[in-house]
């Protein structure tokens, strides 16, 4: 064996809480030399418990979807925030997100109004987060659909 240093990217490993917060374990993970992603991160490292939704909706508890794509994300995420609550969790505590739409068109003409949404809702935590475009949903009305994972501290 060889004492060569090996070659590629070196990991960068960032902390998520604020100063003044516990520190959290939930850990994103950026590897150096990369550009800093917009809205999701490249990988996150976590110890804990982890709680996994199954594909969540825009529907409320009566299952009636909310209106158009942008109201049905809005309420896909409050649903996701709920489940996680059930379980201890919060939104700083996801390290990764699917989201499964069925046309990409309307995601991308959506982005500034889906990026305050999303804040609004779940902060600035943005976890390792996948897009992909889809035929259909179960629900036939339902245009996007979002998995979510935490990691709750123990």
């Amino acid at each position: 064996m060889s004492g060569t240093t090996p070659k590629g990217p070196q990991l960068a490993v960032l902390p998520t809480a604020a100063e003044n917060e516990a520190p959290s374990t939930v850990q994103v993970l950026q590897p150096s030399g990369w550009p800093m992603p917009k809205g999701y991160a490249n990988g996150m490292a976590a110890d804990g418990r982890i709680v996994v939704t199954g594909g969540v909706i825009g529907w409320d508890a009566e299952e009636r979807l909310a209106d158009g794509f942008v109201g049905q994300v809005g309420q896909t995420l409050r649903n996701i925030a709920a489940i996680l609550a059930e379980a201890g969790a919060r939104p700083e505590h996801l390290v990764r997100l699917t989201w499964y739409v069925v046309d990409m068109d309307e995601y991308m003409a959506n982005l500034k109004e889906l990026g305050k949404i999303y804040r609004t809702i779940f902060g600035a935590h943005y976890p390792a987060m996948a897009l992909v475009q889809v035929v259909r949903l179960v629900e036939k009305a339902a245009r996007v659909e979002i998995e979510a994972t935490a990691v709750v501290p123990r």
